[in-house]
């Protein structure tokens, strides 16, 4: 390596193998390049480091190198070239997080390599939330470890909390307190993905998560995707919970370069085709669709969101895949759809449907754009908060359900749908609750405090000579303490 690179420092960076994970990372990366001359170096497995290299082909990367960690995923029971969670059936999903624990040798080769190279250790390793055996290795090499929780404060304080104490098996109401909430605050079973609802401590999923959240809490601090306006309480209850301190670095949202730069894919649809299309819609006027980039529902649950979407009368973009317990990344087929959907949509240019990827940046950021109905993963939160737009939830999966509760009842920029696969729905429910986001009461006072909460995002990451946003000011904070002696 250069000599610079010798007086820099390093920072080395493992995010757990998901989209949603590796994507806030990479905008992580590049805000700590922006701010300093240190190395950084991104970490994964050779499949998603390849993603990563072609997100970064448009930038310049001269500070941020990528490794790769070995990994094979047929040692784990996992299909051959399944290397994160975006291709990946549920059936192996408790499999493919205990996979990420072979990582650890690899990691410790990459940091001797590094630390022979430069003639001494990296400066500090920031892990994912997921994987806090990192926090052993940094331990052991007595580097500093920082855990990155790519979610927002609350959503993160309810996931690490319900699998820290499965609460809901202390009690035979469906209703039940999460140690780190106020006493008055009430969570519903409902809210729980499946796999949480039946942990009981012994099953695999808790064998993963109980110990590796409980290493996370042993680190050197907190990095929080969020914005300390936007959520007062969660941060307030999140900092007294884990004890450290907690940066606030958000929204790390993907760069003005679009919807490709932040997936490294190609839309379903020609970016100017979707664009041309909106343009001739009504300001707020559109819904637009959208589960993410591994979520999707069940056949009955897409026949009565379509019969829906037709009976609100409202245009909409949904970006479409095959329904669960097909392959997610297989052909759509008609049958899953009402007869003649897709060509009265089309003939009355009512609805857009667009296959796998849809530029959501873009499309988010279009003034046409009324409301998002999303699965409310985090990164979409941001993007969609960000742009002033409001949401109609249907968590499916992680802790999106938290992420809803908190959008409902602290933010009121949300109206909940449906929970996971599991619930039933009516076109009647989903033509109503599209109504009752995009009329003039209620609806207004929803797009009024997404703007609202826009304007605090804005402010945050704005920097004019010494006044400083919220956010700038964490980051600064952030570096100062990467770049300070480690107490001993």
């Amino acid at each position: 390596m250069a000599e610079a690179a010798k007086k820099n420092g390093h920072i080395v960076m493992i995010p757990f193998m998901a989209h949603g994970h590796i994507i806030p990372f990479l905008q992580l990366a590049r805000q700590i390049q922006h701010k300093t001359t240190l190395n950084i170096t991104i970490a994964n497995t050779p499949l998603n480091i390849q993603y990563l290299r072609s997100a970064l082909s448009s930038t310049s990367p001269h500070q941020i190198r990528l490794a790769e960690l070995h990994f094979d995923p047929t040692q784990h029971g996992l299909p051959p070239n399944v290397e994160n969670t975006e291709k990946l059936p549920l059936s192996h999903i408790a499999k493919f997080f205990n996979s990420s624990l072979s990582l650890e040798a690899p990691l410790r080769s990459l940091i001797a390599q590094i630390t022979e190279e430069e003639g001494y250790p990296p400066l500090c390793l920031i892990s994912d939330v997921f994987l806090g055996w990192v926090n052993s290795v940094a331990t052991s090499l007595g580097i500093r470890n920082l855990c990155f929780t790519t979610c927002g404060a609350y959503g993160t304080l309810a996931y690490i909390s319900i699998w820290s104490n499965l609460p809901h098996r202390k009690t035979d109401s469906d209703e039940f307190w999460v140690p780190g909430f106020p006493q008055n605050y009430r969570f519903h079973r409902t809210q729980l993905h499946k796999f949480i609802r039946q942990a009981d401590g012994t099953d695999e999923w808790s064998q993963f998560f109980i110990p590796q959240i409980a290493l996370s809490m042993n680190s050197d601090g907190w990095i929080c995707n969020t914005v300390e306006e936007i959520e007062p309480l969660g941060l307030q209850l999140l900092r007294k919970y884990v004890q450290r301190p907690v940066w606030t670095v958000g929204p790390l949202l993907p760069s003005a370069k679009g919807s490709k730069h932040r997936a490294g894919k190609e839309s379903g649809i020609a970016l100017e085709a979707c664009m041309e299309w909106l343009d001739l819609k009504d300001e707020n006027s559109v819904v637009y669709v959208s589960f993410g980039s591994q979520n999707t529902i069940s056949a009955s649950q897409m026949m009565a969101l379509a019969e829906g979407l037709e009976e609100s009368g409202r245009s909409f973009i949904w970006v479409v895949r095959p329904p669960v317990g097909f392959d997610i990344d297989g052909e759509f087929k008609e049958e899953w759809l009402p007869k003649g959907f897709e060509e009265r949509m089309r003939d009355t240019e009512k609805g857009l449907l667009v296959r796998k990827w849809g530029p959501q940046l873009e499309i988010l950021s279009h003034k046409s754009t009324g409301v998002f109905l999303s699965h409310c993963g985090w990164n979409s939160v941001l993007e969609s908060l960000s742009n002033g737009v409001p949401l109609i939830g249907w968590p499916l999966a992680a802790e999106q359900a938290y992420n809803v509760k908190m959008l409902v009842e602290e933010m009121g920029v949300a109206v909940e749908l449906a929970r996971t696969v599991e619930s039933t729905i009516t076109g009647e429910v989903v033509a109503k609750v599209i109504d009752i986001v995009m009329d003039n009461g209620k609806g207004k006072d929803m797009k009024d405090r997404a703007n609202e909460i826009a304007a605090h995002m804005r402010d945050a990451t704005t920097e004019k000579g010494e006044e400083k946003g919220s956010s700038v000011r964490a980051m600064d904070d952030l570096v100062t303490t990467i770049l300070s002696p480690k107490p001993l």
